[in-house]
């Protein structure tokens, strides 16, 4: 395999991690309870679940970043290196994309220990054994020929090998998805933890991630919501449940999980079902004999005196014989195993608020181009219709999020000319999530942008699953998957003829992207949707292609647009 490859199967460390009753609270937030698991060399595990159930939280623990409350994680052996790359890259100020993948893959930290031991050879000659420990371990993640690797993976992921000392801050959104790709493609971990690794990858960086995770001997946990994805690379699937934060490992890959979770689930009902006729039952046998009982009573009192000692002593038996019977029912009653209903949690049911049609040509752009630096876009002439169903895709940094901002007049192109047409009420989910950026209350921005009353926002967060408690946290401190579905609720109020969606089901857990699918064919009016979720693209109706095609004349990038009938992901 050339340098940007996996790592060779035969140099794969036999590394096993083993997850033991781990439970972690914050505050009086359950997050996990009781989780247990074991990864091992081959095993890919998908790790899933609704938004804020822990999952980012179980990949920080297995790494070693957050201490559970309980529980344990132990690594066989103690020594393997363990990598967690976060589904959100975070910026050092003045970091090059090399210095980025050198602290990412673990080679930096190694190679600093190993200068450190170096250091305090000569002073310490006892060191000697624990510098010949670092230089494998150091080897191990790679150090050897990481500048080779690193300059054949940037060019296989499309960057160009002089993006290495390009700082990251300067990077648009495609280069930073690909940046993170090649931090994975070099990485050589004994166990690879991976958070949302899909997101904003284009198809060609799908297809790289998919074949790297096949081909690689490590373990390899990766929590994703992207279905393709996990169909064609798990071979386990953890479910972490909303509602007991407990987890259950099913083995045999995504296919065999949704079909086994659909079993149980059905198996749970029909359980539920028959405890609850069977609880019935007995109470309406209890409430008969009762009923018997007091019109027995009744009965005795309103007839004479008997002085018939036997018919007296027949009655009593008979009395007491409810009783007795009733005393049975109840004891039966509380020995009945309860089984509780399967949890449905928030489910998220949304429409999307329609205004009034707008005028036939929805936008148009003459002559568009957009130069930045070594970077041209157009030029562009482009229309959309009135109820035209468009999906934009193209490779990571061709130019979809500025196609998306010149259309929102976010930005002016340095030629040409954009309109929209007459009526045009547009809503948008921007890919950065950033409508609600520093507000310090969640509740007071929807507030502020909505100007509903304090029960209005409230109801319309908690549809979005963001109860009480969230509503007062700041924006910044929610996860991703929390201030995408924020924004999903200023959406639904906002009154539109005109989506524009750039990756919405992004941070989406699988719930909230299958509620979303069924929504967007029900939206009347005109859709602009950028996305590489194969599946969302195969199930939306698209009228339109819009293909972004990169090509580079030397050190310049140019993209152009085309139009096309399909979205080319096979």
């Amino acid at each position: 395999m050339n340098g940007g490859g996996p790592v060779p199967l035969n140099d794969a460390r036999h590394s096993t991690v083993v997850v033991e009753g781990v439970s972690k609270s914050f505050g009086p937030r359950t997050v996990l309870s009781g989780v247990s698991f074991t990864a091992g060399p081959g095993q890919r595990v998908g790790v899933v679940g609704r938004n804020g159930v822990g999952k980012t939280t179980l990949l920080r623990i297995v790494a070693g970043l957050e201490t559970p409350d309980e529980g344990s994680v132990r690594r066989h052996p103690p020594e393997s290196n363990v990598g967690y790359l976060p589904q959100e890259i975070t910026p050092v100020p003045g970091e090059t994309l090399r210095g980025y993948l050198t602290r990412s893959t673990g080679v930096a930290g190694a190679e600093r220990e190993l200068q450190r031991l170096a250091a305090g050879l000569a002073d310490d000659p006892g060191l000697a054994d624990a510098y010949a420990t670092q230089l494998d371990r150091t080897m191990a993640l790679g150090a050897g020929d990481f500048d080779a690797r690193a300059a054949a993976t940037v060019e296989r992921v499309g960057l160009g090998a002089d993006a290495l000392d390009q700082e990251m801050s300067g990077m648009s959104g495609g280069q930073l998805a690909r940046a993170a790709l090649t931090a994975i493609l070099l990485s050589r971990f004994d166990l690879l933890l991976l958070d949302e690794p899909t997101n904003n990858l284009d198809f060609a960086g799908l297809e790289l991630l998919e074949r790297f995770i096949e081909e690689v001997r490590t373990g390899i946990i990766v929590v994703s919501h992207d279905r393709v994805f996990l169909e064609r690379t798990v071979t386990h699937v953890l479910e972490i449940d909303h509602g007991s934060h407990e987890a259950v490992l099913y083995s045999g890959g995504w296919a065999a999980y949704r079909t086994e979770q659909h079993e149980a689930r059905q198996r749970q009902y029909e359980k539920h079902d028959l405890y609850v006729s069977e609880r019935k039952r007995i109470e309406a046998m209890i409430h008969r004999k009762r009923e018997w009982a007091r019109k027995g009573a009744a009965r005795a009192k309103s007839r004479a005196p008997d002085n018939n000692k036997a018919a007296r002593r027949g009655r009593q038996e008979g009395a007491e014989n409810l009783a007795g019977g009733n005393r049975a029912l109840e004891r039966r009653l509380e020995r009945l195993e309860a089984v509780e209903e399967p949890y449905k949690g928030w489910e998220l049911r949304f429409g999307f608020g329609e205004s009034e049609r707008s005028g036939e040509v929805v936008a148009q752009m003459r002559g568009v181009v957009v130069e930045r630096g070594r970077y041209r876009l157009g030029p562009i002439d482009l229309d959309l219709r009135w109820r035209d169903r468009v999906g934009l895709v193209g490779p990571n940094g061709s130019g979809k999020s500025t196609l998306v901002s010149l259309l929102l007049g976010w930005i002016t192109p340095t030629a040409g000319e954009v309109t929209l047409g007459s009526n045009v009420h547009i809503g948008r989910l921007d890919q950065h999530r950033a409508l609600l950026e520093g507000k310090e209350r969640l509740f007071d921005g929807v507030q502020s942008i909505t100007g509903l009353d304090q029960e209005q926002t409230r109801s319309l967060l908690a549809k979005f699953d963001l109860g009480a408690m969230m509503a007062e946290r700041s924006f910044g401190s929610l996860s991703p998957g929390e201030r995408t579905r924020a924004e999903l609720a200023l959406l639904m109020h906002e009154q539109v003829n005109f989506l524009v969606l750039d990756e919405p089901t992004n941070h989406l857990d699988l719930v909230a992207i299958e509620q979303l699918e069924q929504a967007l064919p029900m939206f009347g009016g005109t859709l602009l949707l950028v996305t590489h979720d194969r599946r969302l693209l195969d199930r939306t109706r698209l009228n339109r292609y819009l293909l972004l095609e990169e090509e580079r004349e030397g050190p310049l990038r140019r993209a152009r647009i085309r139009e096309s009938f399909t979205h080319a992901a096979d």
